[in-house]
C-alpha cells in the first residue's frame, strides 16, 4: 500500500483509483458485463430478501455501472406493496431526495444527463443501492467526487448497500472525514457486511 505524505498525495491517489476503475468498467464488452451482472444480481437478491425493504432506492446506470433496471422491475412485480425510488439532485450543495420510479414512466434529465422522476413526493428509502467505482473492505467507496451520497447518508438513515465489480476493490480508498461507509458491499463474487452492526 502506498503511504501518502500529504493531502495532495491522497487526492491524487483517489483520482487515479477512480479513473482506473471507471475506465476498466467502460471497457467491458457486452458479454463480459452480462457475465458479471448476472451473479451480482443473484447475490443482491439474496441480500435484499434478507433486508426486506418496502422502499428501495437504486441509481440509473451511469458510465458502465451495473444496470439494475430489469432486476428492480422484477423485484417490484413480486409484491405490489414494494416501492422503487430514484435519487434526484435538487442542488449541488444539498442532500439528494428520492422519488418513486415505475417502469416506463416519463423522466426528466439532470445536469449530467441522468434520468430521474420529474415530480412526486419525497420518500426516504429503507435501503439504498449505491454504485461504487473503487471500494474497500471497510465499506468506504469512491463515487465521482461530488459528495452527493455522503451528504445524503449523513441526514438519512437507510441501509446503504454498495454495488461494484471486484476489479474496483482496493486495499483502501483513503477515506476522508466526510466519507460515509456502506453497510454492505455486493459484487459478482458475493455480499458481505462492511460494518459489524450491519449483520
Amino acid at each position: 500500500m502506498i503511504v501518502p505524505s500529504s493531502d495532495d498525495d491522497i487526492a491524487g491517489l483517489r483520482r487515479a483509483m477512480r479513473a482506473r476503475a471507471i475506465a476498466e468498467r467502460e471497457a467491458l464488452t457486452a458479454a463480459h458485463r452480462s457475465a458479471l451482472v448476472r451473479p451480482l444480481e443473484a447475490y443482491l437478491g439474496q441480500l435484499v430478501e434478507r433486508l426486506a425493504p418496502r422502499h428501495l432506492a437504486f441509481c440509473w446506470p451511469f458510465r458502465g455501472e451495473p444496470d439494475l433496471r430489469a432486476w428492480v422491475t422484477r423485484w417490484l412485480a413480486d409484491d405490489p406493496t414494494r416501492v422503487a425510488l430514484l435519487p434526484v439532485v435538487l442542488d449541488r450543495a444539498t442532500p439528494m431526495v428520492f422519488r418513486r420510479w415505475t417502469p416506463g414512466m416519463e423522466m426528466a434529465f439532470d445536469r449530467h444527463g441522468i434520468p430521474h422522476p420529474p415530480e412526486g413526493e419525497f420518500i426516504v428509502p429503507d435501503v439504498v443501492l449505491v454504485p461504487c467505482n473503487a471500494f474497500d473492505a471497510a465499506g468506504y467507496r469512491l463515487g465521482y467526487g461530488g459528495g452527493y451520497f455522503d451528504r445524503t447518508l449523513a441526514v438519512m438513515d437507510p441501509v446503504a448497500v454498495g454495488l461494484g465489480f471486484e476489479f474496483g476493490r482496493v486495499e483502501t480508498v483513503y477515506p476522508q472525514p466526510y466519507d460515509r461507509p456502506m453497510d454492505w458491499i455486493v459484487t459478482e463474487a458475493g455480499y458481505a457486511p462492511a460494518r459489524r452492526d450491519a449483520m
